[in-house]
């Protein structure tokens, strides 16, 4: 369909440490339950107020879900860029379909940006092949270092 897009944009914390697991085909998948808070105060009793939303995030880049097990903990500040989609399975115990919705994060239309706050020192990864960035020098040295590798 023309004139579409599904892109959901978010920044929060993590509320547990990454769930590494192996699918059928023998990759690995990282979830994530990331934290999204708003803020505000009651306009009647001057009181402040607060409301989270919780969000599934799936991580299907293999290089990036090497990168989420090793750099990612509970607390952990993070911006995910990927889409919304919306899952059906069915439950072992009573047989019921049941229905998951997630932000999945694949493909070179989708990044995870790992922010200061939290229990990581920052930088950004972006689809598989990036690598994290800690610093200013980090990052002036990764493109120096690929300029040496252009053959023309």
């Amino acid at each position: 369909m023309a004139g579409s897009l599904n892109k959901v944009l978010l920044i929060g914390r993590l509320g547990a440490d990454p769930e590494i697991k192996q699918m059928v085909n023998g990759k690995s998948v990282a979830r994530l339950s990331l934290a999204t808070s708003q803020s505000w105060k009651d306009k009647s009793s001057g009181e402040k107020k607060e409301k989270t939303e919780w969000h599934r995030i799936v991580v299907f880049n293999e290089g990036l879900v090497n990168v989420v097990q090793q750099y990612l903990k509970k607390g952990a500040q993070i911006y995910v860029e990927g889409q919304i989609t919306t899952r059906k399975w069915k439950d072992e115990q009573s047989g019921q379909d049941k229905y998951s919705t997630e932000i999945v994060i694949q493909g070179y239309n989708s990044s995870l940006t790992m922010l200061g706050g939290g229990n990581n020192s920052g930088g950004g990864i972006q689809n598989d092949n990036s690598i994290p960035l800690n610093s200013p020098e980090d990052s002036s040295q990764a493109s120096n270092d690929m300029d040496d590798e252009i053959p023309f």
